[in-house]
């Protein structure tokens, strides 16, 4: 078995993101996963993991390869609170379980990528504040942070992202320009070796849409 480049997905599923925002989110991640299964050294190596996080943390499917991805809609509850710290820490106890590491003989995986997206702030902000220390101590090739909408607020995601970019609008043309670029941020990910020798300033340029802030 070849090694995995593995991908964590963290989407805000809390109920301001009901409407168009999360129907704008589902479009991009269909055709996130579409442009993926192009690309044959992505079919390859990536596995992508998609949490969401509102009042709950769902695990919308584990590490699993491109090819065998069955894509569900993320349906946001009517209202409810932004658990991101507890999100993170399901993410670092998937990582625990998940990440093949490198052994004598043996590469392991490549250092996952994560991309973590929000339209608000954690409303767990002991568990969050917890998680943000302990991340630092995993080995992510990147964390990249998504800032979406003018609520969101990016000071929560520059604690352990970078880059965090932002996004004035939460519609459908933001969201698609949005996973084009993780699209195209896996890639440049895939053929760099997951980013270990390159860093993350081997991420290709944000469209017009998004804004770097960090």
């Amino acid at each position: 078995m070849s090694r995995r480049l593995p991908v964590y997905l963290l989407i805000d599923s809390s109920g301001s993101m009901n409407g168009e925002p999360i129907n704008s989110v589902n479009e991009g991640l269909r055709a996130l996963m579409n442009a993926l299964r192009q690309d044959p050294y992505a079919l390859e190596t990536v596995h992508i993991s998609l949490i969401t996080f509102d009042r709950e943390i769902k695990e919308i499917f584990p590490l699993t390869s491109i090819e065998e991805v069955q894509l569900n809609d993320i349906v946001p509850p009517p209202s409810g609170a932004t658990h991101m710290g507890e999100a993170l820490k399901y993410l670092l106890e998937k990582y625990d379980e998940d990440i093949t590491k490198k052994e004598q003989g043996k590469d392991g995986d490549f250092s996952p990528m994560l991309f973590i997206m929000t339209d608000g702030k954690p409303s767990d902000l002991q568990v969050f504040e917890e998680m943000v220390e302990k991340i630092k101590s995993y080995n992510f090739a990147a964390i990249v942070g998504c800032a979406a909408g003018p609520k969101a607020k990016m000071d929560f995601l520059k604690q352990f992202a970078s880059p965090v970019v932002s996004m004035e609008s939460t519609n459908s043309s933001a969201f698609s320009a949005f996973f084009k670029w993780v699209s195209a941020s896996i890639a440049a990910g895939n053929q760099s070796g997951g980013l270990e020798a390159a860093g993350t300033n081997h991420l290709p340029p944000p469209p017009a849409e998004i804004n770097i802030v960090m």
